[in-house]
């Protein structure tokens, strides 16, 4: 495809062109005429006039062309002890029984199915049944509470519920029944039937509206696939921390997959019969675009995994992975990398396999703190690529195209815009921030294929939340800079600047430095109310694996020398003005699910803000310890 600067040129220039032939590498039922619609600003479509079948493409297409016998799907799961491999006629086969199932069940074109599942299999094929269908799915994370799944309950009316008798999180396992019946309890829209598949490590007891997964698929036909409009939805995902009614971003079908089709080869450098493995969750965006959808779009191979980075069993589980498999991408969160510096700073564990065929590690969810980045690519010697983007986007809005051009990587920088995203910084009164100077992170209007096209039933607060600040812009909610060579640097969503004594500060910036001390795992900093100056940032450190052992370390006075060391960095490195005098060294950091630490739950603490402890937290035991820390004294 050329360079980047000539593919971005053209996606820029001559978009219709750019995109309608990014989309002929899809079958459609009818294909597109136009790429995009904007009669209708700012409600853009993409290629309205076309109709498809994402499962299909996904599945079907790959086994019609002769590669049926291809691993699709490889479910690894170090807490079971579990492996399966499912090839593309294996992997269609199930989804179009399932989609069977569903069928039976009145599930039919528009109708929504939630999916309240943990990391196993048949997620991924309740997911492609409902797209089969034409059906639109909500996936909410398994083990959420009861009250937030009862909210995204209401608002999607699914038909059908679909989950599992349980989850497992390390040792703990977790039994998602009860929580389903409460959820549907408090639910003014209930379903009319629960599929509740059964695993043996809790198994569930079945009510009158419950069907069993392997009754239900046992005396199922198989469905074909439903051919739908381009613009209709293809699912629902509730962003996580929304309180009041939720925001439920809608995808798009055809638009949805044709951008990941585009990315898989020229953003991760992934083709058909290669390897990725991308360890999220179905339940975030990350594991519907590049867990399922994207991956077998491609005609790639996919891998699930059940477990986490470090603790089940080991600290290798990653790197066995990669090197059982032949994993060419690795797709990750840079907090599951702090877990695995933290646990090995060495990097003993990834010493004992054979890594060879790893050819990039990506990383995204938050930013890729300098010397997270520096461990990795050493340890590696490897790309290592910081990408950046959003639950509301769908894929990469900046990333470094491995597949179109590698181009020099600035640590701290995510790299450059991807074709289609005209992103610009912008101060407060909407003009273009200098080169190098910080402000909002927006993308001028329409957003390429596979960004939201609207949230659920709410076309008003789609364009109150995300398209009223500047007129003509999506405004990210991450600020950042753009610098003279075009890298976009994003250092944190836009509340985590403070404000101290009339200086914007990012604390991004703090943590930049404190993350680079050799002894830090990881950080955050957050922003408290000051009486005098307004804001002072506060700062959280959690030491590398050993530190405290070291022949001397743990004597007295190692912390309080930490602590004026890591002030003085600030000091010396943001200035004076940063004011970051209090540090206080933890055992971890309160996080969701996904890896993002909880700050704004930080901040409220620190603030003497009683609020409930967030749904999406992943050990409320991290966050019992810090408040005796973080509470007003």
């Amino acid at each position: 495809m050329g360079r980047y600067e000539d593919v971005f040129r053209a996606s820029v220039e001559d978009r219709e062109r750019f995109w309608l032939n990014a989309a002929g590498a899809l079958d459609w039922h009818r294909a597109p005429t136009r790429a995009l619609d904007d009669s209708n600003p700012p409600f853009y479509r993409w290629f309205a006039d076309g109709e498809i079948n994402v499962a299909h493409n996904a599945l079907d297409r790959h086994v019609e062309a002769g590669r049926g016998d291809q691993a699709a799907l490889i479910y690894d799961s170090p807490v079971t002890d579990t492996r399966r491999t499912y090839t593309y006629t294996q992997l269609r086969d199930e989804v179009a029984t399932f989609a069977g199932v569903l069928r039976g069940l009145g599930v039919g074109l528009g109708d929504r199915v939630v999916i309240y599942m943990p990391m196993i299999p048949e997620a991924a094929i309740a997911m492609l049944a409902c797209a089969r269908l034409g059906a639109v799915h909500s996936v909410v994370f398994g083990g959420f509470a009861a009250k937030e799944l009862a909210a995204r309950i209401d608002d999607a009316a699914p038909k059908v519920v679909v989950s599992a008798s349980c989850g497992i999180e390390g040792r703990r396992i977790i039994e998602y029944k009860p929580l389903l019946d409460k959820a549907i309890e408090l639910s003014a829209n209930k379903p009319q039937t629960q599929v509740i598949l059964q695993r043996p490590q809790a198994v569930a007891a079945m009510g009158p509206n419950d069907a069993d997964w392997a009754e239900a698929a046992a005396s199922a036909t198989p469905a074909d696939p439903v051919t739908v409009k381009s613009t209709d939805p293809l699912y629902v995902l509730y962003t996580s921390g929304t309180t009041g009614r939720p925001k439920g971003v809608v995808r798009d079908s055809g638009g949805y997959a044709t951008a990941l089709a585009w990315s898989m080869p020229n953003v991760y450098d992934v083709g058909p019969g290669q390897t990725i493995f991308t360890a999220s969750d179905v339940g975030w965006v990350v594991g519907h675009s590049y867990i399922v959808y994207a991956p077998l779009l491609a005609g790639a191979t996919t891998v699930l995994y059940e477990g986490k980075p470090v603790g089940t069993p080991d600290a290798g589980q990653f790197w066995r992975v990669m090197s059982e498999y032949g994993v060419r991408s690795m797709f990750t969160a840079p907090t599951a990398f702090r877990a695995l510096r933290k646990e090995d700073p060495n990097g003993d564990y990834a010493r004992r396999y054979d890594l060879s065929g790893l050819r990039y590690l990506f990383l995204a969810g938050e930013r890729l703190d300098p010397e997270t980045y520096r461990w990795a690519s050493e340890l590696l010697k490897i790309p290592v690529i910081d990408h950046w983007w959003q639950t509301e986007t769908g894929w990469p809005i900046v990333a470094n195209p491995a597949g179109i051009e590698l181009l020099e990587i600035k640590p701290g920088s995510p790299t450059r815009p991807l074709p289609g995203w005209d992103i610009r910084v912008l101060d407060t009164d909407g003009r273009p921030a200098p080169a190098g100077e910080d402000g909002a992170i927006v993308a001028k209007l329409p957003l390429p294929p596979g960004a939201f096209p609207t949230l659920w039933n709410d076309d008003e607060r789609f364009v109150k939340s995300y398209l009223s600040a500047f007129d003509g812009y999506y405004l990210t909610g991450d600020g950042g800079r753009i610098d003279a060579d075009g890298y976009v640097f994003v250092m944190g969503r836009t509340d985590d600047v403070i404000n101290v004594a009339g200086h914007r500060l990012s604390t991004g910036g703090m943590e930049e430095v404190l993350a680079s001390h050799p002894d830090v795992a990881e950080c955050a900093v957050i922003g408290v109310s000051d009486q005098m100056k307004g804001q002072l940032p506060r700062g959280f450190v959690v030491l590398k694996a050993g530190v405290l052992d070291r022949e001397g370390a743990a004597t007295e006075g190692y912390e309080d020398r930490l602590r004026a060391a890591l002030v003085q960095m600030v000091r010396d490195q943001v200035g004076a003005v940063a004011s970051l005098k209090e540090i206080s060294i933890v055992p971890a950091l309160p996080k969701t699910r996904s890896g993002k630490i909880l700050r704004k739950t930080m901040r409220g603490i620190a603030d003497g803000i009683d609020e409930p402890v967030p749904s999406t937290l992943d050990d409320a035991s991290v966050l019992d310890a810090l408040r005796p820390i973080l509470r007003p004294r």
